[in-house]
């Protein structure tokens, strides 16, 4: 295994819904509003194993202080070998410098993050108005 990291928009729609539905993440039954709004996040990172995209993240951000992370997803195959951890540390590269890098873990994203150096923040909830069913 030869995995690639990227920074590209060279990504067919088709390869990404795979993607998620491979997670069972209720966004790939919106596959164009999915595909429109990774490529035009502020960063979109994927992974791959020749051909086979095997995860992806992107970013959301103002460009100087504040970024968001709200994607970061590899195939179940692919788990645990160290892909989400590159595409990561793909992100974290570029916004090294911001003054705050934030994202929403549930489940077992949670002990994922806290590896890669995000905690808790203090006494906050995230909070949100969502309409998918796999959380």
């Amino acid at each position: 295994m030869n995995i690639q990291i990227k920074e590209t928009t060279e990504v067919k729609q088709a390869d990404i819904i795979a993607l998620y539905k491979a997670n069972g993440w209720s966004s790939a039954e919106k596959p164009d509003l999915l595909y429109k709004g990774l490529l035009n996040s502020h960063s979109f990172i994927t992974a791959w194993d020749g051909e086979i995209l095997t995860g992806l993240g992107n970013a959301l951000s103002d460009g100087y202080l504040v970024v968001y992370y709200p994607h970061l997803i590899v195939h179940p195959d692919y788990q645990g070998k160290g892909i989400g951890k590159l595409i990561l540390n793909k992100l974290q590269e570029k916004y090294a410098g911001f003054h705050q890098q934030i994202l929403v873990a549930d489940g077992k994203a949670i002990d994922f993050y806290k590896k890669c150096g995000f905690e808790k923040a203090s006494t906050t909830e995230s909070m949100w108005i969502y309409k998918g069913g796999d959380h």
